[in-house]
Formats: structure tokens, sequence, C-alpha cells
């Protein structure tokens, strides 16, 4: 899919816009002449335009006026006056997507009415990771209010572009997206890092030990992708009876890891819910 005779405008221009930006234009999903963007910070425009030879502007006003589709990526601390400024330009036609973290879709949408917003708009939200950044992101998207197939469809493109997309049909089930995947792969680098030390301990260079860990996640990710087994029936391919991978396990079980993750997945989706307001 390409998004043709469309233009996108980022209020915000920060690192999950850039990877976006360079998603789009990597994938050819969208040409540099059809992105626009906005940032506070004058040398992040300068950068951006010169890097992805995309239209920039300082006032966010004016980027909702020109775009078609709205992506707003800033901090949840910014999102209430941006809406406000964008609310007058934000036609019926136009798509909003918001990247911004623990902003419900009601929200965003009463924001935009304290605006002066006095008419149906079509608002998506979307959860991605911080792997969009390298193209390989895991987003969660939920269709609010007025967006369809047609917007959706639009806003698995955009995402589709840096990664694998999730849409969910309850917007509670964001706040799980957000606690399992949005802050998944913090995680992943903190087992990344006890392997690490765990090799550094046994003997090995450290250069060496960051070199394998991070090698063994990405293969055992893309086996996981590429080979369609559960999870369970790959551990059991590694863990032969009476080795090593048997040893190991072991003590992870006794340590209760699995009920560990858990807990860790179940506390950031409470905290989700609660900046949400749904605590």
């Amino acid at each position: 899919m390409k998004i043709t005779k469309k233009t996108i405008g980022f209020i915000g221009a920060g690192n999950m816009a850039e990877a976006l930006i360079e998603g789009l234009i990597s994938s050819g999903l969208a040409a540099p002449g059809q992105i626009i963007a906005h940032d506070r910070d004058e040398k992040r425009l300068f950068y951006i335009a010169e890097r992805y030879k995309t239209k920039v502007n300082k006032e966010k006003y004016e980027v909702a006026n020109a775009a078609d589709i709205i992506i707003v990526a800033v901090k949840p601390d910014d999102v209430a006056g941006v809406l406000a400024d964008i609310a007058p330009e934000v036609t019926r036609e136009k798509l909003i997507i918001s990247v911004v973290a623990g902003k419900t879709t009601g929200t965003l949408l009463e924001l935009l009415m304290a605006g002066g917003l006095r008419h149906p708009v079509k608002i998506i939200r979307a959860m991605p990771n911080l792997p969009a950044l390298v193209r390989e992101g895991a987003t969660g998207i939920f269709a609010g209010s007025g967006a369809g197939m047609e917007e959706i469809k639009t806003a698995n493109a955009i995402f589709g572009a840096v990664g694998a997309v999730v849409n969910v049909n309850d917007e509670a089930l964001m706040d799980a997206v957000t606690g399992l995947s949005g802050s998944g792969p913090a995680y992943v680098f903190l087992f990344m890092s006890a392997l690490i030390e765990a090799g550094v301990k046994e003997g090995l260079p450290r250069e060496d030990a960051k070199r394998l860990v991070a090698q063994t996640v990405l293969g055992a990710a893309k086996t996981a992708i590429e080979s369609g087994k559960d999870v369970e029936e790959l551990i059991k391919m590694v863990a032969s009876p009476g080795g090593t991978t048997i040893e190991g396990l072991r003590v992870f079980e006794e340590a209760g890891l699995k009920k560990i993750v858990k807990e860790a997945v179940g506390s950031a989706t409470r905290k989700a819910r609660e900046l949400a307001g749904r605590g």
C-alpha cells in the first residue's frame, strides 16, 4: 500500500517520529515531499529536513492545516496544549493518530473539544515500542472515535513500515500492550545484561559476551517468528534430556522466573491504567 496524494504531518519530531518518517520513506509508502514535521526545537527540525528532505514548519497549527494525516508524537504533559492549538485546523476529513502514552481516545477528543472542535473526528491510538527505531517494532493499535476500516488500514500501513502491528478491539487492552510490548524491550535488555554479566563471570571477555548474547537474542526471536512453532516446543528443541540447558532451566524454574515476569508485566499494566485514569 502506498499513501498517495496524502500529506502526513508530525506534531513532535523526536525519536519515534523520526523512526516513522524513515520507515515511511524507506518502504516507499510515502515520498519525502508528502511529509511535514513540527518540533519546538528548531535544531531538530533542521536535522529532519536535512536528513530526510521532508518539509518542516515552526508552527504546529500550520502542519495540522496542511496535513491529511496528523500524527501526534509529543510528551503526555504537552498534549493538551498541542491539541488546543491544532483543534481549529482539524476538519472532518482529517485523521489523527496519537502515539502519546497513557492518553485514551476519549481524552484526546475531550482535549480537542476544549480547543474548540465541534464536529466528529477520526482518532486512532497507537502504542509502538523502541525497536521501531530499527524497523523491528511492535505496535498495538486501537481505532477510536469516527475511525473506520480505511483509517485502520492506513494506520496499519504506517506502523507496519517499522515492524509488526496488532489491532485491539477494546481500548482497555492498550494498557496491556503498554505493559507487555511497550515496556518489553527494557525487560529483554535487563535479561541480556544479566546474561552478559554471567558470561563475564564464567571467564568470557565482555565484548565477546555482549556479541554472543545480542546474536543469541536476535536469533531466538527470528526463530520464534519464522518457524511458526510454539515457544514451549522451541524450548524442548534446545533442552536435551540430561544436558546443559535443562540444568539452567531448572534454576530459572526454582527461582520462579515465569511468575516474576507475569508480575512485572502486570505491574506495568496497572501503572498504564493509572496514567490513563482507569486505575
